[in-house]
């Protein structure tokens, strides 16, 4: 009877304790990433960039709101929104409510998918067949179909309303106490909406540093920015995996950059040329699977040095 039942038995109770672990306290174990990045030129006094990314806010996440807001307590430079703010139609109001103190640095943002329309309900195991199958997103997949969208212009008008400059698929430039940094952006390569035929050109002469900021680290954006010769692109999206596997890392990346590079600093090469790319795990979870395992929710303080 024991030899029968008790094995089976062991890995349920093991199971139901890591899924309590991962829904009950992992998701909401929020960590701040420190990283330091060298594409400064010589001689220029390091910039400290928060970045924040993965939201999804769901209404009634206080602590999530709280432990943003507390995050304009490190004073950074500035402050670089990589998307996918929303998983609820309702959500805006908590989700300004939370970035109101970081709405008082300077700051840019790009959206993703979960901006623009709301989640749907599905199963987590499409994930893994669809990156066997090589199909991601809008990207192989048929259109979406009967979506919620969410109102993503009162975001849009509210951060430009706090001086944030909107980069998808645009130009813009932020102004530090005589530094100017340079950002191009994309619109959300996942659902399709990346047009870098409009933003081409690499980085601007003038500028003392330039940045590029898309939502999904698609390898087409990522092949783009580095052969343009950008020293250093910011990304979210893949939520450092959601759920991984201790000592192993990430199943998916829910696009096709390889799991190795799912979350953190790495590095890009392409043409000859090799950028710094920085892929935040973000802070949220769609609405519908609201756990995390093995992979804390962040943010990341970027302290951007010289150069060797």
């Amino acid at each position: 009877m024991r030899a029968r039942y008790g094995v089976p038995l062991t890995l349920t109770a093991v199971g139901a304790a890591g899924l309590a672990y991962a829904a009950g306290f992992e998701v909401r174990s929020f960590r701040l990433r420190r990283v330091t990045v060298p594409v400064l030129p010589r001689g220029m006094r390091p910039l400290r960039v928060l970045q924040v990314s993965d939201i999804h806010m769901v209404s009634g996440q206080r602590k999530k709101q709280r432990w943003l807001q507390s995050l304009a307590g490190l004073r950074p430079d500035f402050v670089i929104n990589t998307g996918d703010n929303l998983s609820d139609t309702e959500g805006v109001p908590e989700t300004l409510d939370a970035l109101g103190p970081l709405m008082e640095f300077p700051g840019a943002y790009v959206f993703g998918s979960n901006d623009y329309y709301g989640p749907k309900l599905r199963n987590p195991a499409r994930y893994l067949i669809e990156r066997a199958q090589g199909r991601h997103g809008l990207n192989g997949n048929a259109p979406a179909v009967g979506v919620v969208h969410n109102p993503w212009e009162e975001l849009r008008d509210a951060f430009d309303a706090a001086g944030w400059v909107g980069l998808s698929n645009s130009r813009g430039r932020l102004k530090l106490e005589g530094i100017e940094i340079a950002l191009t952006g994309l619109d959300d390569p996942h659902i399709k909406r990346d047009r870098y035929a409009e933003v081409a050109g690499g980085p601007e002469s003038g500028a003392d540093l330039s940045l590029a900021v898309v939502h999904a680290p698609y390898l087409r954006s990522l092949d783009a920015f580095t052969a343009d010769g950008y020293p250093l692109i910011l990304a979210g999206h893949t939520h450092g995996g959601q759920l991984c596997i201790p000592f192993y890392g990430a199943l998916v990346t829910n696009c096709d950059i390889d799991t190795d590079r799912v979350k953190g600093l790495s590095t890009h090469t392409a043409a000859g040329h090799t950028s710094f790319l920085h892929v935040s795990a973000g802070c949220g979870t769609n609405r519908y699977t609201p756990v995390r395992f093995a992979c804390p929710p962040e943010a990341t303080l970027l302290t951007l040095t010289a150069r060797d």
